[in-house]
């Protein structure tokens, strides 16, 4: 894709001499969302973890723009333009909503928060006084997305995002997923095994079985029955 923000290819990546993702291919657009769709085990959480360099890769390439991330450390990649929202949030849930969010704030903000943020997430603002570990699910996650976004990522990975949250919730955030796209200059790459909100939030789709890409369809083509075979197997 010529216009992609992010880009990945022949990436090998596992734990010791286990390798767990073979050579996996696929870029994004700017304002696009892709969803990476799978079972447990296949592999979804191991790529998201290689892509922000907790895990080290075993080749390929992985790049934000015309920069080329591997063997970066996770925190120059942050830099370089990639926000991860992992599995289960990882919010400071001793910390306020508030305090939460200016953890991901440039310097150059001096510790206030943008109100588009908040205009994505009201009920953030409402609650911005309140401990993070005494929000509901589905506030924790909107909380972990607002603080990924307060340090203004090119790309936005999120990790299982819908898991634990109630089906009224999940729909309001792929909702909320399609206004980040239009607000901000930003991809987002989703994994995922709810395939009502991929549905409603993504533009493509790919599914991971084993570590390799099995399927990749567009929204307009998507065979869902196709993708479910394979969450079901």
């Amino acid at each position: 894709m010529s216009d992609a923000i992010f880009s990945v290819s022949g990436l090998n990546s596992g734990y010791g001499q286990s390798q767990v993702l073979h050579s996996l291919e696929f870029s994004v657009a700017n304002r696009e969302i892709v969803a990476v769709m799978g079972r447990n085990g296949m592999g979804k959480t191991t790529l998201f973890k290689t892509l922000m360099g907790i895990l080290p890769g075993m080749g390929g390439s992985v790049r934000v723009g015309e920069q080329e991330l591997v063997g970066m450390e996770t925190p120059q990649r942050v830099r370089s333009g990639i926000a991860y929202v992992p599995q289960g949030r990882m919010i400071f849930s001793n910390m306020t909503v508030l305090e939460n969010i200016q953890t991901g704030l440039p310097a150059s903000a001096q510790g206030i928060v943008p109100e588009e943020l908040y205009a994505l997430f009201p009920v953030l603002f409402d609650m911005r006084g309140r401990k993070g570990g005494n929000l509901s699910g589905g506030q924790q996650q909107q909380l972990a997305i607002a603080r990924a976004l307060a340090t203004n990522p090119k790309v936005l990975l999120l990790d299982e995002p819908t898991e634990g949250i109630q089906p009224s919730i999940i729909k309001e955030l792929a909702r909320t997923l399609r206004e980040i796209v239009k607000l901000r200059d930003l991809a987002i790459v989703v994994s995922e095994q709810v395939l009502s909100f991929t549905l409603d939030a993504a533009d493509r789709f790919f599914v991971i079985d084993k570590g390799r890409f099995v399927y990749e369809n567009v929204r307009a083509n998507v065979d869902a029955q196709v993708i479910s075979g394979y969450l079901s197997i």
